[in-house]
């Protein structure tokens, strides 16, 4: 049995108590076999010659001491594990103006993709056939090839709803089709909007009845089309449309094939195949297993694939319990992603 397979095997079924080995087991893995993260690897002076040392890599025994790779790749490389050599089957692209180069995320297995977001967000908010779903997602489906909207898609068609998912600006579309869904019993419903279309939503249609009661998943961002705010103050005016519960948030991007959810109270929590941990902003070296606040540098062994060791460019407050904020980005990094609030 490959590597890859023996390690797909067991992704389905990790812990806490698991997740440090196989990360270090995929990271000797791509340290050797994803070109671009070998590279990389090799300006830090972990290779020689184009070989991996065999007396530096097996020395990495902490998730602390694993370089990461910058976010950056995904737009100046295509950044695949091999072998064997494969196509992919799909390819994810960043959010962005057009003025900007976006990051690409070569898929070679789709079903692994969404299987595995199908799988985080069970844990999180139960069986997806007792959910309908509702999408006003404009930019993402004008711009094409988002990894938000193929698991937007599937978890839809997997809930077995009846009615379409996607809206783009028709508000009072979008309005009868909650009305509609919240009528179905023994569903429960999800609006999930990036942020300045849940905003335009909420203020061209005001307080309603049908907007009472949902689970709002917002994605982030203002894509350029608002004015940037902090997410307190988003939730805020979204709970005067939606009602004073808590809205829900998802961190999640491109270059990623997990996700981490906040469940209305502000903090994000990892699933069981990612790991967040945090940095000094200018310096790319200094991971601790514990740091207050910093920049973000994420473990996702989803990709196995492509490369699970990313440093991005995301700032956030750490808490005890291994929760997270997402605090905003850091200065110059491009307006992208899922949940990019400054």
């Amino acid at each position: 049995m490959s590597f890859r397979s023996d390690f797909l095997q067991q992704l389905p079924h990790l812990t806490a108590a698991t997740f440090e080995a196989a990360a270090l087991a995929l990271f000797r893995h791509q340290a050797i076999h994803c070109p671009p993260y070998a590279e990389y690897l090799a300006t830090l002076g972990r290779t020689r010659q184009g070989r991996t040392q065999l007396g530096s890599i097996p020395t990495v025994s902490r998730l602390v001491d694993i370089p990461f790779l910058p976010i950056e790749f995904f737009k100046s490389h295509e950044v695949r594990t091999e072998p064997p050599e494969w196509a992919p089957e799909e390819e994810f692209l960043s959010s962005g103006t057009t003025l900007q180069q976006r990051s690409r995320h070569l898929v070679r297995d789709p079903a692994l993709y969404r299987e595995n977001a199908a799988r985080i967000f069970e844990h999180s908010y139960g069986p997806l056939t007792g959910w309908t779903f509702l999408a006003l997602l404009p930019s993402y489906l004008e711009q094409g090839q988002s990894s938000l909207v193929a698991m937007v898609d599937y978890f839809a068609q997997q809930s077995g709803q009846t009615q379409p998912a996607f809206f783009l600006h028709d508000h009072a579309a979008l309005r009868a089709a909650l009305r509609r869904a919240k009528q179905e019993p023994n569903r429960r419903v999800m609006l999930i909007g990036v942020s300045y279309a849940l905003l335009d939503f909420a203020a061209a249609t005001g307080p309603a009845p049908e907007l009472q009661g949902l689970t709002v998943l917002e994605t982030g961002g203002m894509k350029g089309r608002r004015r940037e705010m902090i997410r307190e103050e988003l939730h805020q005016e979204l709970q005067l449309a939606f009602g004073p519960a808590g809205i829900h948030s998802e961190y999640g991007m491109t270059e990623l094939l997990s996700q981490a959810y906040s469940l209305g109270d502000g903090r994000f929590h990892c699933p069981a195949p990612l790991r967040v941990l945090l940095r000094e902003p200018s310096d790319p070296f200094s991971v601790a297993d514990y740091r207050p606040d910093g920049a973000i540098n994420v473990i996702d062994l989803a990709n196995v694939d492509s490369c699970a060791f990313i440093e991005t460019k995301d700032l956030a407050r750490m808490h005890p319990d291994g929760g997270f904020e997402v605090l905003g980005r850091m200065d110059n990094s491009d307006v992208r992603g899922c949940n990019q609030l400054v």
